[in-house]
This record gives C-alpha cells, sequence and structure tokens, in this order.
C-alpha cells in the first residue's frame, strides 16, 4: 500500500506564490533592473492596465517631480507674512489707549441766601471734556462729581445715564452740582459788604467707563474760584494743575 506524501499548508502557500512570481518580470518599480523588487499586481508586469480594471495600483518612483510640490518655501513665507501683518493690525488697533479727562471751563454759578438755616446754596455748572484714544467706543457708565471748601464735602452728584465716546473723539459733558455751605463763618463772610467774597471750591471727579471687555477708573482733581456774595461769578476756565488718574 503507497500513502501519498502531503504537503503542509505553509509549504504549499510558498510554492504556489513562488510559481505564481516567475511568470512576472522581477524588476517592475525598481529604478534599475539590478535592483530587486515585486511585480506589479494590476499589469503583471506587461506595462498595460487591462481594460475594465476595477481596482488600480500606480507605482511612483521616490525621485519623481510629482511628489516634489513647487514654490514651497514661497508659500511658506508667504503665509507667516500674511499672519504677521494681520496679528500686527489686530493689536494696533485693539491695543487699549489712555482716556483722559480735562477740566474745560465753569460756565455759571448761582448764589442763594437761606437764612433761615444760616446756609449759602451755590449752583455751578462746569464743563469737563472725555478724549478717547482708542480705535473702539468708550462706554461712560457713573459719573461722580464732589465740592470741597477747607476739605469739607459741600456737594456731590452722581450722573448715571450711560453714553458712548465714539473712537478717536472728544465728548463734552456739562454738570450742575448743588452747593450747600453751611458753615457760619464762610456764612458770615459772603454776607458781608466786602466787593470781594470769593472762596476756593475744590472738585473731585470719578469717572467709571467700559471699553474692550474691561472696566476702569478714572480720577480727576481740580480747584476754581467763585463768588459766593452775588452772581457776579463771571464764565471761565478751570485750573487744570492734575491730570486724570
Amino acid at each position: 500500500m503507497v500513502t501519498a506524501a502531503v504537503e503542509p499548508p505553509a509549504l504549499k502557500r510558498t510554492v504556489d506564490k513562488v510559481r505564481s512570481l516567475m511568470q512576472y518580470p522581477p524588476s517592475y518599480g525598481a529604478m534599475e533592473d539590478k535592483t530587486p523588487s515585486d511585480t506589479c499586481p494590476t499589469c503583471r508586469g506587461t506595462g498595460r492596465i487591462p481594460r475594465g480594471q476595477d481596482q488600480l495600483v500606480a507605482v511612483i518612483p521616490c525621485n519623481d517631480k510629482r511628489l516634489k510640490p513647487s514654490r514651497t518655501k514661497l508659500y511658506v513665507c508667504i503665509s507667516t507674512a500674511l499672519c504677521l501683518l494681520i496679528s500686527t493690525l489686530v493689536l494696533f488697533f485693539l491695543f487699549p489707549r489712555s482716556v483722559t479727562v480735562t477740566p474745560v471751563s465753569l460756565l455759571s454759578c448761582t448764589v442763594f441766601f437761606n437764612t433761615e438755616k444760616k446756609n449759602v446754596d451755590l449752583k455751578i455748572t462746569n464743563v469737563f471734556n472725555i478724549s478717547n484714544g482708542n480705535f473702539v467706543p468708550v462706554e461712560v457708565r457713573k459719573l461722580t462729581l464732589k465740592g470741597l471748601i477747607q476739605q469739607t464735602i459741600v456737594g456731590n452728584t452722581t450722573v448715571t445715564n450711560t453714553s458712548l465716546v465714539n473712537s478717536q473723539s472728544e465728548k463734552s459733558y456739562k454738570i450742575d452740582t448743588t452747593l450747600i455751605i453751611s458753615d457760619p463763618g464762610l456764612y458770615s463772610y459772603c454776607r458781608t459788604d466786602y466787593r470781594i467774597h470769593t472762596i476756593f471750591l475744590e472738585l473731585q471727579l470719578t469717572l467709571n467707563i467700559s471699553y474692550l471687555s474691561h472696566t476702569e477708573q478714572l480720577s480727576l482733581d481740580t480747584y476754581e474760584y467763585i463768588d459766593c456774595g452775588t452772581n457776579s461769578t463771571a464764565p471761565h476756565p478751570i485750573s487744570s494743575d492734575n491730570v486724570a488718574k
């Protein structure tokens, strides 16, 4: 009885692969004929693709110019320059700039004498300028003005009406403040028959503003003189020795 030899499955697959590759040229896909390579499974080494083939495989040599994009350095430099230009413009227009408050003038001063309470009531009107150096509008949220005589607060005015100061512009604010002088000495001084009844008034201005998603508080201390005896105070510029902080 003769028993046929059975080939192992691994050996059989190897033999089949070698037999299938023997019919194809060994140099497909290589730069030189001496370089070992695999046969293209699409054209089977013939250099022609069968018509009606659904699955196509193309092998491109590594030194093919189609694999090297042209003007790569130029495109990279142009992209980098554009990014730097855009970043510079954004920083230039959105970089926070200063917002300043400056006193302008005293427009009017009206004097009233309260003989029952021995008080001198003064109603003054001042003008202040707010300068916006930013390229975005500034929102004025709150404005507070205090009047002091000899370190004593004699008047306080708060304005909460929201307003806008346009970009790269200046806006004037007219503020009315009522001052009540209840000091007996100053009351007598203002009621005397002297021709001059000048008193020096200190004004403390506080301004809350908002722009570029953040808030700031500006303060200004300034001085002016007024006549508390009669309505003879003429409009005049306010001293601007101290600037906004």
